[in-house]
């Protein structure tokens, strides 16, 4: 399953270098696994720096359809890097993670989040006022301590680091990643 969906990432990718657009996928084509809903993350890295990071975070279409669009997206439509080229294309890593389904974390406030923070287990998604960011399990692998996890998330979701405010809403979930 995991080298199916890297070939997917892949082939994806290459279609769009091809000729600029997104490959058609017939889920009912795949297996059972590929054709039930889920919701994956596609991260590019040339030596071990980040190249594009696309993803759902929650199950909307089928994994295998999600594994090809948001490997298409993270390589052609990150709005932090430009379209990724042929040449880069031939260094890229590709990495997916495959999403548990979002579960609402109680918390009372910033310590009794923190306290309830799962480093190296927890993606966490972070939203107010309309706005959220999140980060896989895997950043915990640079921001290991919950503090600096939690103000990096912070700042991604377009908020100070010190910001708190009482409509903070916070959702934990796991991820089965693979390169």
């Amino acid at each position: 399953q995991r080298s199916q969906m890297i070939g997917v990432a892949r082939a994806a990718i290459e279609a769009g270098l091809a000729n600029g657009k997104q490959p058609v996928l017939k889920s009912a084509d795949w297996p059972d696994w590929a054709q039930q809903a889920g919701a994956a993350f596609v991260t590019l890295e040339i030596a071990g720096r980040l190249r594009g990071c696309i993803g759902s975070l929650a199950a909307h279409r089928p994994l295998i359809s999600d594994v090809s669009e948001n490997a298409f997206a993270a390589a052609f439509r990150d709005p932090r890097f430009k379209k990724l080229t042929a040449p880069e294309y031939d260094r890229v890593d590709i990495s997916i993670s495959v999403l548990s389904e979002p579960e609402v974390l109680e918390f009372s406030g910033e310590e009794d989040l923190l306290a309830k923070m799962r480093p190296g287990v927890d993606g966490l998604i972070f939203q107010s006022q309309g706005r959220r960011g999140t980060f896989l399990p895997q950043v915990w692998q640079q921001l290991s301590e919950k503090g600096t996890f939690l103000r990096h998330l912070k700042t991604k979701a377009g908020f100070a680091e010190n910001y708190w405010s009482d409509d903070i809403e916070i959702w934990r979930y796991t991820t089965e990643s693979f390169s």
